[in-house]
């Protein structure tokens, strides 16, 4: 018989604040561009069934694509597929969600929300698509400039709603370590989610190595598309990436994930994808194990991505927030 499948139990956990998730989780963005709705229904229930209870999502992500094209027919929400797959919600499922960038819905231009109010209605929006009465996680998601932006205001909003109940805990994205630091002076920060893998955006290594250090969850998203980024996962890899591969009997975007496991026990994974084999294929790499010689060899492919600079990546942001 068929062994069963590996569970999201096999990447261990970490606390967030006072939620205890599996490190190996769901990124809910591809499932807006199945046109098979049930399908997608049937990947967020199969995930939560492997033991997923850590769930990424945005009021900006939905269809088709995760993008908002005016006249294009109906509209598919991550949220609101998430609360038609799970409602009632699992008592140990955190759903980590954000807010900042959006649509303008007559227009379909990509915006950044700056006022208070702006924001204050993303929540909302998201608390009414996910069928909630308060939010276990929202990130501050900014659109990173080169220079001093600061996060203050807008994070201090957030900070308001989470004293008036509506957030339960708060966290951060795309963003540098002054970011943090200025974020952490307003509320507690229980995580950083930026665009961060094997081959890409490297230059975040000492920021994972701060969010460990001050016991805050360092979330990575393009972990699998590498730098690819916004064209998804692809089949070129390094001869060294298929060896290990080769190795363990896995594919080289399983390494992909089980190294970025392997670089602390408070990085968190969030792979996406519309694809009920796939997502199989995803947990299951939560309980590959590399040896120190294999990270080191893996590490030792990186090079230096001269078109991201440590002041801000330059992306065009609907294309960005289109495949985060």
């Amino acid at each position: 018989m068929p062994s069963p499948p590996v569970t999201a139990a096999a990447a261990g956990t970490w606390k967030l604040a006072d939620r205890t998730v599996h490190r190996m989780g769901f990124g809910s963005m591809r499932i807006t561009a199945n046109p098979d709705r049930e399908l997608a229904l049937t990947v967020l229930r199969r995930a939560v069934e492997l033991g997923v209870n850590h769930i990424d999502t945005a009021a900006f992500y939905f269809s088709p694509g995760g993008t908002l094209r005016v006249g294009s027919g109906p509209t598919r929400y991550a949220t609101e597929l998430i609360r038609e797959a799970l409602w009632p919600y699992p008592e140990d499922l955190v759903i980590a969600t954000k807010v900042g960038p959006g649509y303008d819905p007559v227009t379909g231009a990509f915006m950044q929300a700056l006022t208070p109010a702006a924001l204050r209605a993303q929540v909302e929006e998201n608390l009414r698509r996910l069928g909630r009465d308060h939010l276990d996680v929202v990130n501050l998601r900014i659109l990173k400039k080169p220079g001093h932006d600061s996060v203050a205001e807008r994070f201090g909003v957030l900070a308001e709603l989470r004293d008036a109940g509506l957030i339960r805990h708060l966290g951060l994205s795309n963003i540098r370590a002054d970011h943090l630091d200025e974020a952490a002076a307003i509320a507690p920060v229980v995580c950083v989610q930026n665009s961060y893998g094997l081959d890409n955006n490297r230059q975040d290594d000492a920021l994972l190595r701060i969010c460990g250090e001050r016991g805050i969850a360092f979330v990575p998203f393009f972990a699998i598309a590498g730098a690819r980024r916004e064209d998804g996962a692809g089949s070129d890899h390094d001869a060294a990436l298929w060896d290990v591969a080769h190795a363990h009997g896995v594919t080289p975007h399983q390494v992909r994930l089980a190294w970025t496991l392997h670089q602390g026990p408070h990085v968190l994974a969030i792979p996406g994808t519309g694809d009920p084999d796939h997502l199989v294929d995803n947990i299951a790499a939560g309980a590959l194990r590399l040896s120190p010689a294999e990270v080191a060899r893996l590490d030792s492919l990186v090079v230096e991505d001269a078109a991201a600079p440590a002041d801000g990546r330059q992306v065009d942001p609907a294309h960005r927030a289109r495949t985060e």
